[in-house]
């Protein structure tokens, strides 16, 4: 019988932390910190935005990721039309550096470098897999609605051994919305790997857009969509970085809940568009 995944409810709401944001730039890279007000040894998450938004569109998750317990950084760079995936995965790497190596607010807030993680949206999801091959700091990556990057991160996938969690669209969902193909990502991961199909999630709901991205149908500010996959993330974080045992469910390929289905094997490489021949699926 496969696990459920109990907690969503409680981990879409803000955790029991007060929440306080900084500014990366101090450290010479353009960006945000959020943590909880005090705390030594936290998990910390670098934190990588979609394509052409800012972490401004993501305050609420960063805040909702530090209120459980995260220091959590976020670049503000690679925000134009031609951004360099490359790069941005080299300042998620950077964000990482950072966080295990420097003390923040009045000294009272540390970083374990044992509990380092990387995740981000769309875009960002992309990078944060580039930014996790061959990482000795990285202990887990999540990847949200992951989107077509260059190099490739389905591709890189193959190479990485590190826990990862992928969420990607319901059977339900608008496919005009959802480049990328989270599923195949998920199919060719070397690690440990959970996969999460969101009940009418798109990628362009996740982003906290205001009405002018709106306005133009690129983008809608899902609120279901957020808090279910905030709560997705969250769990996930909080079991493979800050090793929360009663978190164990997220970690589990099979476990489902409320909008949220697993896909494993033969379903997830029928998600991934994988054709099948009479002995095995072909990855291409």
């Amino acid at each position: 019988m496969s696990a459920k995944l109990k907690q969503l409810s409680e981990l879409s709401k803000r955790g029991p932390h007060r929440v306080m944001e900084g500014d990366l730039g101090y450290t010479g890279l353009p960006g945000k910190v959020y943590a909880p007000a005090e705390g030594r040894d936290l998990p910390g998450v670098a934190f990588g935005h979609d394509w052409r938004r800012e972490i401004g569109a993501y305050e609420e998750t960063l805040r909702h990721l530090a209120s459980w317990g995260f220091v959590v950084a976020a670049p503000n760079t690679e925000t134009d039309l031609t951004p360099d995936h490359r790069g941005f995965a080299a300042d998620l790497e950077t964000s990482m550096q950072i966080l295990a190596g420097v003390r923040i607010g009045n000294g009272n807030i540390t970083v374990s470098p044992k509990k380092l993680g990387v995740a981000g949206h769309g875009m960002g999801g992309g990078a944060a897999v580039l930014a996790a091959v061959d990482n000795p700091k990285a202990k887990a990556v999540a990847a949200l609605y992951p989107a077509n990057v260059a190099p490739s991160a389905v591709e890189a996938a193959r190479h990485i051994v590190l826990p990862a969690m992928v969420v990607g669209p319901g059977e339900d969902s608008d496919s005009l919305f959802n480049p990328g193909n989270p599923a195949k990502l998920a199919y060719n991961w070397a690690g440990e790997v959970v996969y999460r199909a969101v009940k009418k999630g798109e990628q362009k709901g996740f982003s906290e857009d205001g009405l002018g991205w709106r306005l133009t149908g690129l983008g809608s500010s899902d609120k279901k969509n957020q808090a279910t996959t905030r709560a997705l993330l969250t769990g996930y974080l909080l079991h493979q970085l800050a090793e929360e045992k009663k978190y164990a469910a997220f970690s589990d390929p099979e476990a489902a809940g409320k909008n949220v289905q697993s896909l494993v094997g033969d379903n997830l490489a029928k998600a991934a568009g994988l054709a099948r021949n009479n002995t095995a699926f072909s990855l291409f």
